[in-house]
């Protein structure tokens, strides 16, 4: 494989990753320090606490990447990094070790987008994975996580219309409030995953929220809902001891029915964008993508329009060094630079707003 050797640092949240990627594709090393574990006390990442913990594992991470791609500093092309959106301090932590790794290197900068990151994660192939096709334009790609949740159409590399969004909360936030609602572990997706997949009455229905008209999304009322219903369930139980757990069968029930909404939602949506454009891909990524749920569905749908469907496997859907070297591999060969004024910017948008969407 040919093209930039990239090496890529992540840290807009809570994930401390550094990669090193080639043309954009090839993963050399990905090595990933999670702070789950860190944040499972507070049910949420705690934004001062996950910036300490960047500060505290990046230099580790950086040497791992290394030792794993058997390069060094020197070898790479370019340097991209992750400079928003995100958590500020998360962000400035990355952004300032990629510009001081730049300067002492005298490497190249390219900063890149969070989401184009999602986006280019199903461009990339594992060491030693085989040679496969690439997604092909016109594409819609799906991106869920826990600060993001959007629609957007390519029609070729880095060209994007944001075709819908949500307006309120992410479908990753929607799960982790209604995991602790449930009484269910940090995070709440792979939770209310586990908890669905015991089920064996699929019965209570949870809202959707359609907007009819748009591609956009909201999850708020969604929220709301399943907070009178959980509370409905522990008064059905006789549950009045705010400390007492609602029962396993009644909580699978609960999580089957919230995980099935949001599929739906974010499942109808996307066949009727790729539909309605003519696209010939179909892309999904964000850490949500990782649940199978959502994946099994939206794959089922595809294919029966015969839309191939790429999905990125879990470990490349959540944050990671990898993506930002794919998408950093991209705008470096289109000639992209970013000075070590380069600035983190907690707000970021990909793209703009297509008015009128259907």
């Amino acid at each position: 494989m040919t093209g930039p050797l990239v090496l890529a640092v992540e840290s807009s949240c809570d994930e401390t990753g550094i990669a090193v990627v080639e043309g954009g594709r090839r993963i050399h090393s990905n090595v990933v320090a999670s702070q789950t574990a860190l944040h499972a006390a507070a049910g949420g990442i705690v934004p001062e606490v996950a910036a300490r913990a960047h500060l505290r594992w990046i230099v580790p991470v950086l040497d791992e990447a290394l030792a794993d791609s058997g390069v060094t500093p020197r070898d790479v092309d370019a340097i991209a990094v992750t400079y928003g959106p995100g958590l500020a301090g998360s962000l400035l932590v990355g952004v300032n070790f990629a510009k001081a790794l730049a300067l002492v290197h005298d490497r190249p900068l390219v900063g890149v987008n969070h989401l184009e990151g999602h986006l280019y994660a199903a461009w990339l192939l594992d060491p030693g994975e085989a040679e496969r096709e690439e997604p092909v334009f016109p594409l819609v790609a799906l991106i869920v996580s826990g600060g993001h949740t959007f629609l957007v159409e390519m029609t070729d590399h880095l060209t994007y219309r944001l075709l819908g969004q949500t307006l309120d909360d992410a479908a990753g936030e929607a799960f982790d409030k209604v995991g602790r609602l449930l009484g269910l572990s940090y995070p709440g997706g792979p939770a209310i995953q586990r908890a669905a997949e015991a089920a064996t009455r699929r019965d209570v229905a949870f809202p959707r929220a359609w907007l009819p008209g748009t591609y956009d999304f909201s999850f708020s009322g969604l929220k709301t809902a399943a907070r009178r219903i959980v509370h409905e369930a522990r008064r059905a139980e006789g549950l009045d001891d705010p400390e007492a757990s609602l029962s396993e069968a009644t909580t699978a029930e609960l999580a089957f029915g919230f995980q099935d909404s949001v599929s739906d939602i974010l499942v109808t949506k996307t066949i009727r964008a790729a539909e309605e454009i003519g696209a010939r891909s179909i892309v999904l990524g964000g850490g949500v993508a990782a649940n199978s749920a959502l994946r099994s569905r939206l794959a089922g749908e595809a294919e029966s329009r015969g839309i191939p469907l790429i999905v990125p496997r879990p470990g490349l859907c959540t944050d990671n060094g990898a993506m930002i070297g794919a998408a950093g591999a991209r705008r470096f060969a289109a000639g992209e630079r970013a000075g070590l004024d380069l600035d983190a910017r907690p707000s970021l948008p990909l793209a703009r707003r297509v008015v009128g969407a259907a």
